[in-house]
């Protein structure tokens, strides 16, 4: 891939844009966080299935790793596209929050 945030975040934003176009959904506010949350549960239902406590769906654990693979990239997707639509400058937020303890030593 070897691309940085800011393109990755451009890319994603167009495909949302011809999911809305296609879809006619209009991605407010709400729109945007409750597409984390369903994106969240969807996660979490592969991961289920995957440890034994969801039944597996036809094609068995492969299809469910699949499956795991594709809901963590929807949900990726959305916390980037949630950022975007809020201004939330996550480079920075994540220098903030997280990186600074890389800084200087416990």
């Amino acid at each position: 891939m070897g691309e940085t945030l800011s393109e990755l975040s451009d890319r994603l934003a167009q495909v949302s844009d011809v999911y809305a176009q296609r879809t006619g959904i209009v991605r407010d506010d709400d729109w945007y966080v409750l597409k984390l949350q369903e994106e969240a549960g969807e996660l979490v239902a592969e991961h289920l299935r995957l440890t034994g406590r969801g039944r597996l769906r036809d094609g068995g654990k492969a299809a469910a790793l699949a499956a795991r693979d594709d809901e963590a990239a929807d949900l990726f997707a959305m916390v980037v596209l949630y950022c975007r639509h809020n201004g939330i400058d996550l480079e920075t937020a994540l220098a903030r929050k997280w990186f600074r303890h890389l800084e200087s030593p416990p």
